[in-house]
Order: C-alpha cells, then sequence, then structure tokens
C-alpha cells in the first residue's frame, strides 16, 4: 500500500514489521524519528494494531500509518484506525502528534486526507472522541469536517457520516450528512 501524500504530510501506512519496532522504540531502516517519537498513544496504537493482526489478519487498508513531514521525513505521530469497517460501513480513528509539532495544522492535514482515504475505501462513516479537556483535538476533528454528536461524563464524541458510496468509487462529496 502507498503512502498518502497531502500538501506537508507522507501518510505511511505501517507494516507488522514496523509497527514492532515502534514497540521496541527502534526505528526500522532508514526512517528518522523526531525527538519524543513515538509516544505513548503511538505504540498504545502499535500494539492494538499488532493484536488486530494476530487475531485476525492485517486489518489493511483501514491499519496505522505514520505521519512523516515532506520536508524532512521525520515521524512526528500517528493516525489511523482502531479496526476494520464494521457491518455498518462505520470505522473509528485515532490520532496525535509529538508535542512540538502541535498548533501547525499538521493533525487537521492528516486526519483529513484520512477522511477521504477512508470514504474512498468504502466506509459510510468514521467516529472520533476527545476528553472533554482536549478542546485542540476537538477543533481538529470539526476542522477535518466532523461533527459533535454527543458526549458522555469524559469525552466528546465525533462523527462525518456520507450516503451510499459512489459507484464508480470517486470521493465525490465528503461533507457530512445533515441529520
Amino acid at each position: 500500500m502507498d503512502d498518502l501524500a497531502t500538501a506537508r504530510l507522507l501518510l505511511h501506512p505501517l507494516t507488522v514489521s514496523e509497527a514492532e519496532h515502534l514497540v521496541t522504540g527502534e526505528p526500522s531502516g532508514n526512517v528518522r524519528w523526531a525527538s519524543e517519537y513515538p509516544t505513548d498513544g503511538d505504540v498504545f496504537a502499535a500494539r492494538r494494531f499488532l493484536g488486530v493482526c494476530a487475531a485476525a489478519g492485517d486489518p489493511r487498508p483501514f491499519g496505522i500509518f505514520e505521519i512523516r513531514r515532506r520536508k524532512d521525513g521525520r515521524a512526528i505521530g500517528g493516525l489511523g484506525f482502531h479496526g476494520p469497517v464494521d457491518a455498518d460501513g462505520g470505522v473509528t480513528i485515532g490520532y496525535g502528534l509529538v508535542p512540538a509539532a502541535h498548533g501547525q495544522g499538521y493533525a487537521s492535514e492528516a486526519l483529513r486526507a484520512l477522511l477521504l482515504f477512508a470514504r474512498a475505501q468504502g466506509a459510510t462513516r468514521v467516529r472520533g472522541d476527545a476528553d472533554h479537556d482536549n478542546v485542540a483535538s476537538h477543533h481538529v476533528m470539526t476542522a477535518a469536517g466532523m461533527r459533535s454528536v454527543g458526549q458522555d461524563e469524559h469525552v466528546r464524541y465525533f462523527e462525518i457520516a456520507w450516503g451510499p458510496h459512489p459507484a464508480d468509487g470517486a470521493v465525490a462529496n465528503c461533507r457530512p450528512e445533515r441529520p
């Protein structure tokens, strides 16, 4: 599977081997990591990915991605899916960046690309959530086109949904459905 490219980023789909390296804290091959990468969240996501792979096989294209800056190739975070598409066509996402990369629009840029990718792969709904005090993440999901759909005592829930997938496979409209 090829990298997903945005204006400033490459979203690199991790292989099992690369996820194993991430868990051990040792970059694979010629990959360069930014300071503070991987975060605890990246390691957690890699372990979950490895668990899904062991239990049900590689979930790609709905796996996890390393976020790399195009200008220097350094890994600055990760994002991806918590698992394959469910029976209703939905997937759940998560993402994170090293602190030095916060506030530069990278998370919104990466999430917009991941949403387009999910749609192109046949997902009809993408869900995410963030703790109430994580206002920055609320802004990221809103900036990427997701909308708040509820909350509980701990988190606020976000979602974007599309109608039936276009027959020709094109991503014609990535706007959320209106209730």
